[in-house]
């Protein structure tokens, strides 16, 4: 905080001292969750000299094995399957739906770009869909603006926060088409008593580093069909009868798994230790982000200059990022005043900041047309976006570093230009 005999409320963007001096934690500075056992069990498997997940072993003495079991009882779904990525994972699942390639799959505006990439790996076609105030997919902009090529719809628990699955479902219902899951986001949260991840046809998981769960890379589906399970697998890259180590109960519900290519979108056995090591203790980091958020949240609660986001649902989000929305343009100002201050944060629809989050940034899907044009495809989500100011909240935050983020929101916030003047111009002194 500010030392004896300076004005604190002069912001450190115009040369006032800042709220904290240390980084911010994130992951990529080393704000990990990695224990001790955890190291211990990836070296178990390293030192095994067995990293291909189907050997000589009995299936159920794989780490991948022991790990998609952990994961059923974790979720309560009847299957999982441990994959390379959480894309892989949603491009196997609606490979594995049957599909049909060229089909177009609907999907929120406001997402990773790993989600249309996913869907175009599979060999079909993003169809975009605006979004709330909220950032939550916009069921009535799908419902107005549906066409009967769309065979099926991809909600994304975006930064943490659950979709709608009770209206999306009844609409998914209604049109007789699918729902899967892009759950990379939200590993662990929960909607009304049930985990995010199991309401559709089948949910996608990722355990990249930023994660609940961090292996480096990595992923993992979870679904109760058995049959999209069978064919998600032979995908993967269960070859030559490997199928059956998956359903050792019975014959897998497939004649044959030569009908099917072969992606090699496995999980090795060093991330599956790794993984099973931090799952025992994900209860307890999954308390630690509720904690956090919920502490900022609370008291940011009465501040008016800024709209936090609103879940769904009381409790149905991760909180691993806390979100909220500047209007008037200044969002750009407040981000700029905020990183000042110590805090790290974003704008995501900024223009100087290429976030790969906002749909217009996806040239892969837009080639030949300006941004503009592609903004405004989706008004909504290019509006709110612009607005959005994007702090990430690790799991390693102490109670001193969530006040440091309070304080150093309301600094900003009591400075903040009216909506009039330009803020980027606005002068240097007491506002």
């Amino acid at each position: 905080m500010a030392h004896s005999g300076i004005d604190d409320s002069l912001l450190a963007l115009h040369g006032g001292d800042p709220v904290r001096r240390t980084p911010w934690p994130t992951y990529d500075r080393g704000a990990v969750c990695v224990h001790p056992e955890d190291e211990d069990a990836a070296l178990r498997a390293l030192r095994s000299h067995l990293y291909f997940r189907y050997d000589y072993r009995p299936p159920q003495d794989t780490e991948c094995a022991q790990f998609e079991a952990e994961l059923c009882e974790f979720f309560g779904s009847r299957h999982a399957l441990a994959t390379s990525s959480g894309t892989t994972a949603l491009a196997l699942a609606i490979m594995a739906a049957g599909i049909e390639p060229g089909s177009l799959i609907a999907c929120p505006g406001f997402t990773f770009a790993a989600t249309p990439s996913a869907i175009l790996l599979a060999g079909c076609t993003p169809f975009l869909v605006d979004v709330d105030e909220n950032l939550h997919l916009d069921v009535e902009d799908l419902r107005r603006r549906w066409t009967p090529r769309i065979t099926a719809i991809v909600v994304v628990h975006m930064r943490g926060f659950a979709g709608d699955m009770a209206a999306l479902s009844r609409f998914a219902d209604e049109q007789g088409v699918p729902v899967f899951e892009d759950a990379v986001p939200a590993l662990g949260a929960e909607l009304d008593g049930r985990k995010l991840g199991t309401f559709g046809l089948a949910g996608a998981f990722s355990t990249q580093s930023d994660k609940s769960l961090n292996s480096g890379e990595g992923g993992f589906l979870l679904t109760d069909d058995s049959a999209l399970f069978a064919r998600a697998t032979v995908l993967s890259g269960a070859y030559e009868g490997r199928l059956r180590r998956h359903f050792p109960g019975g014959e897998p519900p497939l004649a044959t798994d030569l009908d099917l290519p072969l992606f090699s979108f496995r999980m090795d056995e060093i991330r599956a230790a790794l993984l099973r090591s931090e799952l025992a203790r994900l209860p307890l980091r999954l308390a630690a982000f509720r904690s956090n958020y919920d502490r900022v949240a609370a008291a940011l609660a009465d501040l008016d200059a800024i709209a936090i986001r609103r879940p769904v649902a009381p409790g149905a989000y991760l909180g691993e990022a806390f979100i909220f929305r500047v209007g008037g343009a200044r969002a750009p100002w407040f981000v700029q005043a905020l990183r000042a201050e110590g805090i790290e944060a974003r704008n995501l629809g900024s223009d100087s900041d290429h976030n790969i989050r906002a749909f217009w940034n996806w040239r892969f899907l837009f080639r030949g047309m300006d941004t503009g044009a592609v903004q405004r495809l989706l008004p909504r989500a290019t509006g709110y976006l612009r607005e959005a100011v994007d702090v990430p909240l690790s799991s390693t935050l102490t109670p001193e570093d969530c006040a440091d983020l309070v304080a150093a929101v309301r600094k900003v916030a009591a400075a903040l230009p009216s909506a009039e003047a330009d803020p980027m111009s606005a002068p240097a002194g007491h506002r």
